[in-house]
């Protein structure tokens, strides 16, 4: 059993993909081929945005975007403890500084009633997380910052495709941002990441930052760095991207099942009004996580904890003050979420396996 199966869907998936990598390796225009253009207004179109640009990583996109913000020494930037720390080692990599906010127990994301308590007039930008699959709620979100004048970057490596009110992941703030690692819902075969706006002033700025700081060839107006998509992973993408629809629509499919099988005997994630989730992971809650992932992989289920530590423990970020106890949501997650199998092509075979023997070990938190 795979904890996810990419090599189903690149057999499933495996003439486009092949043709599409071909037609780069005839081409011979490894960096910024024409298949980045095709892709950029692809992407922008799913989306529902002007501007969508890739980039070398997910944790570029969150660079360059602070980047184009004028984003520095002595700016603040609220994000969240609970989360793979490239969330927040951006903000240290331009000189801010991280100000956290604790997450709601339901969803993972940021609870969005702490939000304003945090701003101060160091304050630049909010950076929520949609983790693993679902957005918090990005008007209110939203509102807060126009109140204090500050910009909302969504990190939603881990929800795209998914849906709020009806707007798709990464269309909802001034700029967003997601990932392509192989593992995220609509990934490639090796680190990428783009950034979509409709601000097309931005949208420059963060071409140019991309690209050593400059669009023209020997201009560089701007500080920029080398973040820029490699065309044969963007023809891995977009040969993807027509099947994905459907893929989004299997995960929440096979999410939904596995809460309705397992309610009751650990803890469900919770899908908020007005969203769809895309499950990048199907993350339960036990209070034996370490007993059930040993029960698991001696069934010879494979499981994953996102993530055991927060980012308030990391030594990197002891300067910063923080103590246990300042994040309780947290701090209570990263001890007790353990991560099923999950992906668009799990059978109901391998979920009531599954299933069963979570049901037999876990014990609810």
């Amino acid at each position: 059993m795979q904890f996810i199966d990419l090599q189903q869907q690149y057999r499933r998936h495996q003439a486009e993909i092949d043709a599409r990598m071909r037609r780069v390796l005839e081409h011979g225009q490894y960096i910024m081929g024409p298949e980045i253009a095709e892709l950029e207004q692809a992407l922008a179109t799913y989306v529902g945005v002007k501007h969508a640009i890739t980039v070398a990583s997910g944790t570029d996109s969150l660079e360059i975007a602070l980047r184009a913000l004028g984003i520095g020494p002595g700016d603040e930037v609220i994000t969240v403890p609970f989360t793979w720390i490239s969330s927040c080692e951006v903000i240290g990599l331009v000189g801010a500084k991280p100000v956290f906010v604790d997450i709601e127990p339901q969803s993972f994301n940021i609870n969005v009633d702490l939000i304003e308590a945090a701003i101060t007039p160091r304050t630049k930008a909010i950076m929520p997380v949609s983790l693993f699959g679902q957005m918090p709620d990005y008007a209110r979100i939203n509102a807060i910052a126009a109140k204090h004048g500050v910009t909302v970057i969504e990190d939603g490596a881990q929800s795209f495709g998914a849906t709020q009110r009806g707007r798709k992941s990464c269309s909802v703030t001034k700029i967003a941002s997601t990932s392509f690692f192989p593992a995220k819902p609509l990934g490639c075969y090796g680190d990428g990441g783009a950034l979509f706006t409709d601000d097309d002033q931005l949208n420059e700025t963060m071409r140019a930052i991309r690209t050593h700081g400059g669009v023209k060839r020997h201009h560089h107006p701007l500080l920029g760095m080398n973040g820029r998509f490699d065309t044969l992973q963007a023809a891995v993408v977009l040969a993807k991207l027509p099947h994905f629809p459907a893929e989004v629509e299997a995960r929440g499919r096979i999410g939904a099942r596995y809460t309705e099988l397992l309610r009751g005997a650990v803890g469900v994630p919770e899908v908020a009004v007005g969203n769809s989730h895309v499950y990048a992971q199907y993350t339960i809650r036990v209070s034996n996580r370490d007993e059930l992932g040993a029960a698991l992989k001696a069934a010879g289920i494979p499981s994953a904890v996102y993530y055991p530590k927060c980012l308030h423990e990391q030594p990197v970020y002891a300067p910063l003050g923080y103590k246990w106890g300042d994040f309780p949501e947290s701090e209570r997650a990263s001890r007790e979420v353990i991560s099923l199998p999950m992906h668009p092509y799990l059978g109901e075979d391998e979920l009531a396996h599954i299933v069963t023997k979570v049901r037999e070990h876990a014990k609810v938190s």
